[in-house]
């Protein structure tokens, strides 16, 4: 897309229509239901040629029945690959219908592991359909595939990491969550607020109002600038549960920061201990 610095991160629906069909290429549909419907969602009609991936096959929950979410390990992670079709010289393009989020999540995930080749389609299923593009109905299985986690350690940074590093005037931290949990009026940790020295970038800022597609570039380096992010330093993300924060680094990525982190643990993490600092 014409204004990013990096456009080899993200699809728009003519770019992948004009290449469905190519082997090299995976289209996973990763658009979810919390009361597991997705799955028959699926197979009422997605992306022609796509595979369903549940987004969570690529994170480990942390404790039984909690939101809480760290990236899935590298067996987990390639057995779930595999699984999906994708091998180590699969190009991947991914899409959901919730503003990206999810997509964003497995876009990060894969490249956590040393798979670059991943696009994500700006809006998603939504914007697919607008366009009248190919759509298929029930389920493929996909042709047998080897994926070889290597776990890039810099995108992804643990607690420790994080509160190592607030201070310092290399870093800056960003909090994807929306202004209300940034301030501490509301939330579901045992303590509110945000990291000490955050600035809040609500992911939901990303998008043109009313629809699932990205503002356009300048748009989006004017929320930056106001939001005083700027180049030459490392840019870590975070929100709740790492979801959101993984939306906001994959614009930041696409605007050519190249410095970026996401501290999956986020608030969800953070905001139960007690022997951690807070910001309001």
């Amino acid at each position: 897309m014409p204004g990013f610095a990096r456009p080899d991160l993200i699809a728009t629906p003519e770019w992948l229509a004009e290449r469905l069909g190519r082997p090299d290429l995976r289209v996973l549909d990763v658009r979810w239901r919390v009361d597991g419907s997705a799955g028959t969602l699926h197979g009422t009609g997605h992306v022609a040629g796509a595979v369903h991936l549940d987004w969570r096959e690529a994170v480990t929950r942390v404790a039984e029945g909690g939101t809480a979410f760290r990236l899935a390990g590298p067996e987990q992670m390639a057995a779930a690959m595999a699984r999906a079709g994708v091998g180590d010289g699969t190009s991947v393009v991914v899409y959901d219908d919730t503003l990206g989020y999810f997509a964003s999540r497995v876009w990060w995930s894969l490249r956590a592991y040393g798979h670059d080749a991943v696009r994500v389609l700006d809006g998603g299923w939504p914007a697919w359909r607008a366009g009248g593009h190919p759509v298929a109905a029930g389920v493929s299985d996909p042709p047998p595939a080897t994926f070889t986690p290597r776990l890039q350690a810099g995108l992804r940074l643990t607690m420790g990491e994080v509160h190592d590093l607030l201070g310092s005037s290399e870093v800056q931290l960003l909090d994807a969550r929306g202004p209300a949990d940034y301030h501490g009026l509301e939330g579901e940790a045992s303590r509110l607020g945000h990291i000490p020295g955050a600035v809040n970038l609500p992911s939901s800022a990303l998008h043109r109002p009313g629809t699932q597609l990205l503002r356009d570039p300048e748009e989006l380096r004017d929320l930056l600038l106001r939001a005083n992010v700027t180049r030459g330093r490392r840019l870590v993300c975070y929100d709740a549960t790492g979801v959101a924060a993984t939306r906001l680094a994959f614009v930041l990525a696409l605007l050519g920061h190249d410095d970026v982190a996401v501290y999956d643990g986020g608030w969800s993490e953070w905001g139960e201990r007690f022997d951690l600092l807070i910001g309001r």
